[in-house]
């Protein structure tokens, strides 16, 4: 296989690919040396990221959950990269990410956090995945941040944050990549190029050529990868992530990652993608699916077949509909929401406190039930 030097030598421009959108192979020398179990786990693992989306979405759309973020069209790039990792790796995201999530394990509190409960965080920390991030490139200093604490104390791992192409337009994405740079972070950035943010096109966001040559102005490498090939991720993946780390024979350098695929469906539940861009475009990019490209490459390679993927499609159905189960018959305590708006509360927060507390004596906790 393909060492980081040699995947890093290519030209800013050019895509590392494996799979064609048809699943053939097109670059057998850098096919990874997997087990025929963990090609189908990675497969499970797409299929349960898109099953989960259209399931997001429909409860939104039933009003059991708040605004969600669809990730559909950019499994490949979730699962191919998280597999190329250890489990003592930190991962911090931004939303749409859920694949960072479905790799570790997918606890169902996770589902909380779309259900309005604080509480959905907590089951990500033992998984060394961070909360998610709304705002746009604010995880990524601390993400550096992190691999540098990480790199003082000679742990062997390193810091991997996902964002979206918008990223690259604010001043957080720029002071995460000079000080990663600087100060040899062991970091790897995955910018997940899926064409949009929100409405605003590729061509509008940068006038760079690539978003991975970003990454010159800053010192170390920048690497396009088809993101809707999970064996081109998991490769490239896998290669910076040696880089990132010490080793005898070079020093550790950060890398960035664009993983150039596309968003399907809308940037939330809350917008109209079809005032923005054509069907045409989006009807393009599906036939680059991930799923049916990596399903495809299984099928031809004897690894899967009809009855296994059916049985891994009931298994995803009844691990979702346990975890929407048990989502809702979860009951929080109301006045949680007055606990961490400031680390003391101001006169305007105790006030609203004090006036919550004066309803609930008066009408009890049946006047807060779902029901």
């Amino acid at each position: 296989m393909a060492s980081a030097e040699d995947l890093l030598s290519l030209e800013s421009e050019e895509m590392v690919q494996i799979l064609d959108a048809s699943g053939n192979v097109v670059e057998p020398n850098l096919l990874p040396d997997l087990s025929d179990e963990t090609f189908v786990s990675m497969f499970r693992d797409m299929r349960f990221c898109r099953r989960f989306d259209e399931r997001m979405i429909s409860l939104q759309r039933q009003g059991r959950i708040g605004t969600y973020a669809s990730l559909a069209g950019q499994e490949g790039s979730q699962i191919g990269s998280m597999y190329a990792l250890s489990v003592d790796d930190i991962v911090s995201y931004q939303y749409r990410e859920h694949g960072a999530v479905v790799a570790r394990g997918f606890p169902w509190e996770y589902l909380l956090y779309w259900a309005g409960h604080e509480d959905g965080h907590k089951a990500l920390a033992d998984r060394n995945v961070f909360p998610l991030n709304i705002s746009i490139a604010d995880h990524l200093p601390h993400a550096v941040g992190v691999a540098m604490a990480m790199d003082y104390r000679d742990e062997s791992r390193v810091a991997v944050a996902h964002f979206g192409d918008g990223a690259t337009s604010e001043g957080d994405f720029h002071e995460a990549m000079n000080f990663a740079g600087v100060f040899d972070a062991p970091a790897v950035f995955v910018c997940n190029n899926n064409q949009w943010a929100i409405s605003t096109p590729r061509e509008r966001q940068t006038a760079s050529r690539t978003f991975a040559q970003k990454a010159d102005a800053y010192g170390f490498e920048g690497i396009r990868v088809d993101g809707m090939d999970p064996l081109a991720m998991y490769v490239v993946t896998e290669a910076v992530r040696e880089k990132a780390l010490d080793s005898a024979d070079s020093t550790p350098r950060p890398t960035l990652i664009e993983a150039v695929q596309y968003r399907y469906g809308a940037h939330t539940t809350a917008d109209d993608p079809s005032v923005y861009r054509d069907d045409a475009e989006v009807a393009e990019w599906r036939e680059k699916d991930p799923l049916d490209r990596f399903e495809s490459f299984l099928y031809e390679t004897g690894r899967l077949d009809d009855e296994r993927r059916d049985a891994i499609d009931d298994e995803i159905d009844a691990v979702l509909a346990e975890a929407v189960e048990h989502m809702e018959a979860y009951e929080s305590d109301p006045e949680s929401m007055f606990e961490y708006v400031h680390a003391d509360q101001t006169a305007n927060v105790r006030k609203q406190h004090e006036a919550f507390q004066q309803i609930r004596e008066a009408y009890g906790d049946e006047s807060f039930s779902k029901d």
